[in-house]
């Protein structure tokens, strides 16, 4: 059997692959020199792209060197490539005790850095989310912006920084006084843009929160990662009405939602549904001259009973000719009314609109018709995004969350459920899909996605937040003012009194679980509401190095590679890292069976099974392979005898052939 990678995707071969698929010419091989073992040495092949035949596939003249082009570029940003596209050996543990609802819910809180995250769900998830929303730190000059380094040492991050936890998290504050201010915030998103494309579905949208510091940078960025066609606008969210008086220039009401769909298409966004009844005009001055026939018992007037002949009618603005004698009898014309003038609609449309439930009048002499539809299909929103479309504040959102935890303000600046769902119905429809928030703060958009399934009245929407576990007492340390070392020791205070660790995961799940309980108490209509989710953990490989680099045992205890697996890992903790390879969502349903006495995890209904016990027997393997899953996976040591394990191959040839099987 085929061993398991058991790591996230290379990117760089993948992308290789993709470039030969469009120029095989341009890829070539080269031998490289890997370290195998302390003594000795061995060659390796490896595809690569010749970049001059490459260029030279791509235009007809070769640029390079110093010559003069337009570009964006910053230091170190060939390194933010390189980070985006190298792997990693990490996988996500399923945490039971700190979800709510884990075997049924569909919805992920995921805690770790969102880079490594990101990469871990290349392949499950490549093309599958239909929205992405984020609100990354701001660079003010004060936020923590992450450090993407992951061959630092420790020390050398200690004295680099001052600040890390004791599981080394790699943030550093980005001040001002920084000469590389903008630099590192850059490199900070570059990756992670980079890698979240890639997890949008072919029609799915980015939005971005962002203020005034790195608008400009954020929108090259984006340009560059998602292309200047898939640009749809900057929104201007109005995020205050009482706006600090910090400049004698301006006070700073708006800040920006910044917006690309990946393959941008046709399909109009949805904002406001307009439900005024008021008349509108058919004519239209810049239209050409057209006839229309409104056919008998169809037009409403408030003309007296009686005969009109036809001839010139009209207003001052517009001319309009009856084509035909008409009658009205009872406020409706009786008879069928042809006029002629610039009118906005052609005779297909009116027949549609008639159709559609859509009022036609003609009040008075001059003929001038207009129209009332039954329902008028939603604006598409403008790029201001205020009270007018019912979008709160922060205030308003800082209000709403201090009460939802007991009276303390624990949060700053958080984004009110308002926005985020506003964003969302710009996509309203039927379907089901996933949003992704990677920087989740707070945990508004899960709240967000919360209420707009309680509206529909079904689980249209699931989510997957991702979050750094920050440590508050650092935060502490490096406060600005007072009112935000208050905010938080609010939030580490409240954190004692659950006995929960002092991160801003335990406060984001919290507001979950609060929001969640707080619609089902007022809303007795959403019990079926999922208001669930599933605590995973960025994590080390559950496998030894030794899994990795077998040539690298020379100084290792032998009774180490009696098993590969880490002895802190758990069976769930190893079906949900074979779950990110085979393409099975975590939010799968698993269902967990025994066979002759030996647990067998079924996932997605037959898509994954697996064992990770030991002395699995022939009619286990047997009875796996009579349900014909189409993957399974089970511990390189784990067959009862050298029997079973010569069995193995024939069971699964005579019962399921198309059945994968893997080992780890």
């Amino acid at each position: 059997m085929e061993k398991l990678r058991m790591e996230s995707l290379d990117k760089v071969t993948e992308n290789v692959r993709k470039i030969a698929a469009l120029f095989p010419n341009c890829v070539t091989e080269r031998k490289t020199f890997v370290r195998g073992g302390q003594y000795s040495e061995k060659s390796k092949t490896e595809l690569v792209i010749d970049f001059d035949k490459l260029k030279q596939e791509l235009s007809d003249y070769i640029v390079e060197g110093a010559e003069e082009r337009y570009q964006f570029t910053w230091p170190d940003k060939k390194k933010a490539i390189l980070t985006a596209n190298s792997k990693i050996n990490k996988t996500l543990r399923p945490c039971r005790e700190e979800s709510v609802n884990f075997d049924t819910t569909e919805n992920l809180y995921i805690e770790g850095d969102n880079l490594e995250v990101l990469k871990l769900l290349q392949e499950t998830y490549l093309g599958k989310v239909k929205m992405i929303y984020i609100d990354p730190p701001y660079n003010t000059g004060s936020d923590f912006v992450y450090r993407d380094n992951f061959t630092i040492d420790k020390d050398e991050y200690m004295e680099n920084s001052g600040q890390s936890d004791e599981d080394g998290n790699r943030m550093v504050q980005n001040l001002e006084s920084n000469g590389r201010y903008h630099t590192d915030w850059l490199n900070m998103m570059y990756p992670r843009l980079k890698l979240a494309r890639d997890l949008l579905a072919d029609d799915g949208v980015i939005f971005i929160s962002i203020d005034d510091k790195e608008i400009h940078n954020l929108k090259k960025i984006c340009d560059e990662i998602f292309g200047t066609n898939s640009y749809i606008d900057i929104f201007n969210w109005a995020k205050t009405e009482t706006p600090a008086n910090l400049s004698k220039k301006s006070k700073k009401i708006i800040e920006y939602v910044l917006c690309y769909q990946k393959n941008k298409d046709k399909e109009k966004f949805k904002g406001i549904q307009k439900d005024s009844k008021s008349a509108n005009g058919l004519l239209n001055q810049t239209n050409s001259i057209g006839v229309l026939k409104f056919e008998a018992n169809c037009v409403k007037t408030s003309i007296d009973d009686g005969m009109i002949l036809k001839g010139m009618y009209g207003t001052e603005a517009y001319s309009v000719e009856l084509l035909e004698d008409t009658e009205v009898c009872n406020g409706v014309f009786i008879k069928p009314v042809i006029l002629k003038a610039k009118f906005k609609w052609s005779q297909t449309n009116l027949e549609k609109e008639l159709k559609n439930g859509t009022t036609i009048r003609i009040p008075t002499m001059k003929f001038s018709p207009s129209y009332e539809k039954k329902e008028y299909d939603a604006e598409v929103p403008s790029n201001l995004i205020n009270n007018k479309v019912n979008v709160g504040t922060n205030e308003n959102a800082g209000t709403y969350l201090q009460e939802l935890f007991d009276g303390k303000k624990i949060f700053s600046f958080p984004k009110p459920t308002s926005l985020i769902e506003y964003l969302l119905s710009f996509n309203d429809n039927e379907e089901s899909y996933t949003v992704m928030d990677f920087f989740s703060g707070s945990s508004s958009t899960a709240e967000a996605i919360y209420n707009i399934n309680k509206k529909n009245g079904y689980n249209k929407l699931k989510y997957i937040l991702v979050q750094l576990p920050e440590n508050l007492d650092i935060s502490l340390k490096y406060a600005e003012n007072n009112n935000q070392k208050e905010i938080i020791m609010n939030a580490i205070e409240f954190l004692d009194s659950m006995n929960k660790p002092h991160t801003i995961c335990e406060i984001g799940k919290e507001r979950i679980r609060r929001a969640g309980a707080k619609i089902k108490s007022e809303h007795p209509e959403a019990q079926d509401l999922d208001i669930g989710f599933r605590v995973l953990k960025c994590d080390s490989s559950n496998m030894k190095d030794v899994y990795y680099t077998p040539a690298d045992t020379i100084n290792m205890n032998m009774f180490d590679l009696v098993d590969n697996v880490k002895e802190d890992r758990t069976a769930e903790d190893l079906l949900f890292q074979c779950m990110l390879e085979f393409d099975a969502p975590l939010s799968s349903s698993i269902e967990t069976m025994t066979i002759g006495d030996k647990t067998v995890y079924n996932v997605a209904g037959g898509h994954l099974m697996a064992c990770f016990d030991t002395d699995v027997t022939e009619e286990v393997i047997t009875e796996v392979a009579k349900l014909e899953p189409s993957y399974f996976v089970m511990r390189d040591s784990s067959l009862a005898n050298d029997s079973v394990a010569a069995n193995f191959e024939q069971i699964f040839k005579t019962y399921s052939p198309s059945t994968e099987r893997r080992v780890l």
